[in-house]
């Protein structure tokens, strides 16, 4: 009964955020892609050459698996092996304008069916933004919508779903964070399946409360060549964690999901440049001090 609860929940959430980043681009829509693969099948959403957003890739799916894959089962190696099941949105968003940053979000569901046991279900997520050139007033209002999403489900949520967020998405190789945070969770089931329902379905709001009035503050603002090459040159730090730290990448991989709707995140255009390290004092070197975990929100 558990997964039929979970997929209205998400095809709902699939189809708000969709309208939501449509109205906000007012251009070219979403172009939808139902597949049907091996394990399972799901509904990609891409938005490309917007007014305002580059790509925007939207993915709903459902998939089962006769045996967890490694990478979800590295913590939890009591399910190695087990059938499993899993649904999930998942969405990032490239921006055109290099002072809109990027973003991400999902929300996701796990099912597995360990011999002689009882299911075991859990569930994960988050949003987290990707600023090029930072605004703190942006990054403030992202976390007090993340905090105020948290609220009605404890004072301690979003203190450690912050933490846990700026902990993960840390390119180590890098020695920086991917951008400012914002919350992440995984192995979530301390609550009643029904309040864990009510925690993603307000993550899922949550994520269009949060982004869409710092797109709509920042989307005209005038840019050049030399914004628009530090952008497509931060862009490969997305690419960069995505490849190699990412799970939902790996879960993807490894499970024998859908190639293109698990690369779907990868940004169309993006540059690489050796040895790249911006002027002292300038507006690019001035991302460095956003990329370090902070308490935005004070107290």
């Amino acid at each position: 009964m558990h997964t039929e609860s979970v997929l209205p929940l998400l095809q709902t959430l699939h189809n708000q955020i969709c309208a939501a980043l449509e109205k906000e681009d007012g251009g070219a829509g979403f172009v939808s892609d139902c597949w049907q693969g091996r394990l399972g099948k799901g509904e990609s959403r891409v938005l490309k050459n917007g007014a305002v957003f580059e790509q925007a890739g939207v993915n709903f799916s459902h998939v089962e698996g006769s045996a967890m894959p490694a990478s979800a089962t590295a913590h939890r190696p009591e399910l190695a092996g087990a059938p499993f099941e899993a649904a999930g949105v998942s969405l990032v968003v490239h921006p055109k304008n290099p002072y809109v940053p990027t973003s991400h979000a999902n929300v996701r569901f796990f099912i597995a069916h360990p011999e002689g046991r009882e299911p075991v279900w859990w569930f994960g997520g988050g949003f987290d933004l990707t600023p090029f050139y930072p605004f703190e007033e942006d990054v403030l209002h992202w976390h007090q919508t993340a905090a105020a999403v948290c609220a009605p489900f404890g004072s301690d949520v979003y203190p450690q779903y912050k933490q846990w967020c700026d902990e993960y998405f840390y390119l180590k190789h890098r020695g920086e964070a991917r951008g400012v945070g914002g919350l992440f969770f995984d192995d979530v089931n301390r609550w009643p399946f029904d309040t864990c329902l009510d925690f993603i379905r307000a993550v899922g709001g949550g994520y269009t409360e949060a982004y869409l009035p710092i797109v709509a503050r920042r989307k005209h603002t005038p840019y050049g060549e030399r914004e628009r090459n530090f952008q497509l040159y931060r862009r490969g730090r997305y690419v960069e964690f995505n490849l190699v730290w990412d799970r939902g990448t790996l879960f993807g991989l490894q499970s024998g999901g859908r190639t293109e709707s698990i690369l779907m995140s990868m940004p169309p255009l993006v540059r690489f440049e050796y040895a790249y390290t911006p002027e002292a004092g300038s507006p690019e070197a001035r991302l460095n001090e956003f990329l370090k975990p902070r308490n935005w929100l004070g107290g």
